[in-house]
């Protein structure tokens, strides 16, 4: 059984490296729960603090996450409308087959937000690049924390590998 639970947790790991690209997978949050899982196993000890302080460092940049674009785009002197642009540019982004989707997709998508706003294209493209680097200041803080969460379970392994492992 804890083979199992330690096959779950590494996909939830994954998946967690994975969302922090992602905008449908809170990815931080998603790799806590790999390391969560990994702690109902019969040879990891729970380890409350450990668990709880690792929680709240995924909710905090989960609400990050919402924040930092915004203020990224009120920063360059954008609006919602550029905000949303952002988030729509990045879903097209990983949809199509563009070369570089994830990362042209949210800046294209800023800058249509902000014309259909009725901004000039002087303002629109200077807030587009502030929704650019507050989304990608985000993206980085999330893939950071998630491969964070993937050395502490790594780690979960090699301590208790022994345990987990025997057959």
């Amino acid at each position: 059984m804890d083979i199992i639970l330690i096959i779950i947790a590494s996909l939830f790991i994954i998946l967690g490296i994975i969302g922090s690209f992602l905008p449908v997978l809170p990815g931080p949050v998603t790799s806590w729960f790999g390391l969560l899982i990994a702690h109902f196993t019969d040879a990891v000890p729970m380890n409350k603090s450990f668990l709880i302080i690792t929680l709240l460092i995924a909710i905090a940049i989960w609400v990050l996450d919402y924040i930092i674009p915004v203020i990224g785009t009120k920063r360059f002197g954008g609006t919602k409308y550029g905000v949303i642009g952002t988030t729509v540019g990045l879903i097209v982004g990983l949809i199509t087959p563009i070369p570089g989707g994830i990362i042209i997709g949210p800046f294209f998508g800023a800058l249509i937000g902000e014309l259909i706003n009725k901004n000039d294209a002087k303002t629109a493209t200077k807030a587009a690049f502030g929704s650019f680097i507050g989304f990608l200041t985000s993206t980085f803080i999330k893939f950071v924390v998630a491969i964070i969460y993937l050395g502490l379970f790594i780690g979960i392994l090699i301590d208790y590998g022994s345990a987990i492992f025997t057959y």
